[in-house]
Protein backbone atom coordinates (compact mmCIF):
# COMPACT_ATOMS: atom_id res chain seq x y z
CA UNK A 1 0.00 0.00 0.00
CA UNK A 2 1.19 3.52 -0.65
CA UNK A 3 0.24 5.94 1.76
CA UNK A 4 0.22 9.90 2.28
CA UNK A 5 1.18 10.54 5.86
CA UNK A 6 -0.73 13.34 7.79
CA UNK A 7 0.74 15.66 10.18
CA UNK A 8 -0.97 13.97 13.40
CA UNK A 9 -0.42 10.27 12.17
CA UNK A 10 3.42 11.22 11.57
CA UNK A 11 3.01 12.28 15.81
CA UNK A 12 1.52 9.44 16.30
CA UNK A 13 4.24 6.88 14.51
CA UNK A 14 7.12 9.22 16.39
CA UNK A 15 5.64 8.84 19.85
CA UNK A 16 5.09 4.93 19.12
CA UNK A 17 1.64 4.71 19.07
CA UNK A 18 1.29 1.22 17.88
CA UNK A 19 -1.62 1.62 15.07
CA UNK A 20 0.42 4.45 13.48
CA UNK A 21 3.78 2.41 13.95
CA UNK A 22 1.95 -0.72 12.30
CA UNK A 23 0.48 1.00 9.14
CA UNK A 24 3.74 2.58 8.34
CA UNK A 25 5.79 -0.80 8.90
CA UNK A 26 3.35 -2.17 6.57
CA UNK A 27 3.21 0.44 4.05
CA UNK A 28 5.15 -0.32 0.56
CA UNK A 29 5.81 3.45 -0.03
CA UNK A 30 4.80 6.44 2.42
CA UNK A 31 4.62 9.76 0.70
CA UNK A 32 4.77 13.25 3.12
CA UNK A 33 3.29 16.39 1.33
CA UNK A 34 5.79 19.37 2.03
CA UNK A 35 2.55 21.03 3.98
CA UNK A 36 2.92 17.98 6.70
CA UNK A 37 7.00 18.99 7.15
CA UNK A 38 6.48 22.45 7.47
CA UNK A 39 3.64 22.13 9.91
CA UNK A 40 5.66 20.03 11.83
CA UNK A 41 8.62 22.36 11.90
CA UNK A 42 6.60 24.86 12.94
CA UNK A 43 5.28 22.62 15.91
CA UNK A 44 8.89 21.63 16.93
CA UNK A 45 9.98 25.42 16.94
CA UNK A 46 7.51 25.82 19.51
CA UNK A 47 8.42 23.22 21.50
CA UNK A 48 10.72 22.40 24.02
CA UNK A 49 12.80 19.35 21.89
CA UNK A 50 12.87 20.82 18.83
CA UNK A 51 16.38 19.22 17.92
CA UNK A 52 15.81 16.15 19.25
CA UNK A 53 12.61 16.20 17.35
CA UNK A 54 13.96 17.62 13.96
CA UNK A 55 16.94 14.68 14.43
CA UNK A 56 14.28 12.02 14.38
CA UNK A 57 12.14 13.72 11.34
CA UNK A 58 15.20 14.06 9.42
CA UNK A 59 15.99 10.18 9.83
CA UNK A 60 12.82 8.96 8.82
CA UNK A 61 12.79 11.58 5.70
CA UNK A 62 15.74 9.81 4.99
CA UNK A 63 14.23 6.58 5.09
CA UNK A 64 14.01 4.63 1.44
CA UNK A 65 10.18 4.08 1.23
CA UNK A 66 9.67 7.92 2.47
CA UNK A 67 9.04 10.10 -0.83
CA UNK A 68 8.25 13.75 -0.23
CA UNK A 69 5.59 15.24 -1.92
CA UNK A 70 5.77 18.84 -3.66
CA UNK A 71 2.98 20.64 -5.53
CA UNK A 72 2.84 21.21 -9.33
CA UNK A 73 0.94 22.40 -12.00
CA UNK A 74 -1.05 19.23 -11.93
CA UNK A 75 -1.22 19.39 -7.83
CA UNK A 76 -3.47 23.19 -8.45
CA UNK A 77 -6.16 21.22 -10.53
CA UNK A 78 -6.80 18.89 -7.96
CA UNK A 79 -6.94 21.23 -5.66
CA UNK A 80 -9.47 23.49 -7.60
CA UNK A 81 -11.44 20.46 -7.36
CA UNK A 82 -11.35 20.13 -3.92
CA UNK A 83 -11.97 23.38 -2.83
CA UNK A 84 -14.46 24.09 -4.73
CA UNK A 85 -16.67 20.98 -4.02
CA UNK A 86 -16.02 21.58 -0.25
CA UNK A 87 -17.37 25.42 -0.74
CA UNK A 88 -20.78 23.83 -2.56
CA UNK A 89 -20.78 21.15 0.14
CA UNK A 90 -20.23 24.07 2.96
CA UNK A 91 -17.97 21.91 4.69
CA UNK A 92 -14.60 23.68 4.09
CA UNK A 93 -11.76 22.53 5.86
CA UNK A 94 -7.90 24.08 7.00
CA UNK A 95 -6.07 25.11 3.56
CA UNK A 96 -3.09 22.76 4.39
CA UNK A 97 -5.42 19.90 4.25
CA UNK A 98 -6.64 20.55 0.72
CA UNK A 99 -2.77 20.88 -0.36
CA UNK A 100 -2.51 17.39 1.49
CA UNK A 101 -6.25 15.70 -0.23
CA UNK A 102 -5.05 17.15 -3.56
CA UNK A 103 -1.57 15.63 -3.37
CA UNK A 104 -2.77 12.53 -2.33
CA UNK A 105 -5.28 12.69 -5.04
CA UNK A 106 -2.68 13.65 -7.58
CA UNK A 107 -0.92 10.53 -6.37
CA UNK A 108 -3.17 7.94 -6.15
CA UNK A 109 -2.37 7.61 -2.41
CA UNK A 110 -4.60 6.45 0.65
CA UNK A 111 -4.79 9.17 3.18
CA UNK A 112 -3.56 8.06 7.05
CA UNK A 113 -4.87 10.75 8.70
CA UNK A 114 -7.41 11.08 11.94
CA UNK A 115 -9.13 14.19 11.04
CA UNK A 116 -12.93 13.62 10.37
CA UNK A 117 -12.69 16.44 8.01
CA UNK A 118 -11.46 14.78 5.54
CA UNK A 119 -14.64 12.26 5.17
CA UNK A 120 -16.41 15.93 3.37
CA UNK A 121 -14.17 14.29 0.00
CA UNK A 122 -15.86 11.21 -1.01
CA UNK A 123 -12.92 10.41 -3.83
CA UNK A 124 -10.48 10.04 -0.95
CA UNK A 125 -8.93 6.96 0.21
CA UNK A 126 -8.39 6.86 3.50
CA UNK A 127 -6.95 4.52 6.39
Amino acid sequence: MRIALDTNTYTDAAQGERKAVDVLQSADEICIPFVVIAELRAGFALGTKGKKNEAKLTEFLNTPRVKVLYPDEQTTHHYARVFSNLKKQRTPIPTHDIWIAAMTLQYDLVLFSRDAHFAGIPQLVRI
